[in-house]
């Protein structure tokens, strides 16, 4: 058996092997006045905006208004030396906070924490989507109805449906899931990141609801639900006496694409 220390900025590491810990330092400084050209990898395209909001480097993860609004884009380069016409130039309106301060767990395809304030719901959200802007929506609850996780034969979902789901599963588009206390929250990324939301209590699943807005179960909450098992059967399996109600897990192409890109320290021992 053998431990692969990777490194990224590495300090001495005193975690157990097949954990990471991740930390990270931000200081908060006045934003100045520039010019960055943000990448957009959905649409393979660079694009320069006019910043006056935040204080900027390049791997940041932001978002602008214009065409590209709710595109989530990468600054590649900060300019504070120009003289523009503001109406010719779009502006950078909101930014991902990706910092992350935490112990997490290689679980397959995913990573797993067990700390709340390491990879919150909320905070998460911005990884995949714009803050939305004051929408009004309308709620419904199923009173009471629910199906058993381990029987998803009882979530009412056609044959072709679940396979459509098994796919985003098996894709790990599932990027982020989280159970705080009997409440779980899940991004899926199809088309657009879509977000799941559900209540788990004694073993069953009520109140599933997706924002792609279906009058039915879809794929994404089916996905979800394949998710939730898997990360689930890993805790009760490795790791049972961490969980105490609460677990963030995203899947390790987030973690490293956009969590440990922009950590400032940390150690991974993988063991095979």
């Amino acid at each position: 058996m053998k431990k692969f220390p990777i490194g990224f900025n590495t300090k001495t590491n005193s975690g157990s092997a097949a954990d990471m810990t991740v930390s990270a330092n931000n200081k908060t400084t006045e934003p100045r006045k520039s010019v960055v050209r943000v990448y957009f990898p959905s649409r393979g395209m660079t694009l320069a905006y006019y910043n006056d909001r935040f204080d900027l480097k390049p791997g940041d993860f932001v978002y602008v208004d214009g065409k590209l609004e709710g595109k989530r884009g990468r600054v590649v380069d900060v300019n504070y030396s120009f003289k523009i016409r503001l109406s010719d130039y779009k502006r950078v309106i909101a930014v991902a906070d990706t910092s992350v301060v935490g112990r997490f767990r290689i679980a397959g395809s995913h990573v797993v924490t067990f700390d709340p304030n390491a990879a919150p719901y909320k905070k998460a959200l911005a990884w995949f989507k714009a803050p939305e802007n004051d929408e009004v929506y309308a709620v419904g609850s199923d009173d009471g109805e629910s199906f058993p996780l381990d029987d998803l034969s009882r979530m009412d979902v056609s044959p072709a449906i679940a396979e459509r789901g098994h796919n985003y599963y098996a894709e790990n588009k599932v990027s982020y899931i989280s159970l705080d206390g009997t409440h779980g929250y899940a991004v899926v990324e199809g088309t657009e990141p879509y977000e799941v939301e559900f209540d788990f209590f004694d073993g069953g699943i009520s109140n599933l609801t997706c924002s792609c807005f279906c009058s039915y179960n879809c794929k994404h909450e089916f996905a979800v639900m394949l998710q939730l098992r898997e990360i689930l059967d890993f805790i009760t399996k490795n790791c049972g006496d961490e969980y105490c109600g609460y677990f963030a897990a995203m899947s390790k192409e987030v973690f490293v694409n956009i969590v440990m890109s922009k950590s400032g320290s940390g150690m991974i021992n993988l063991e095979v």
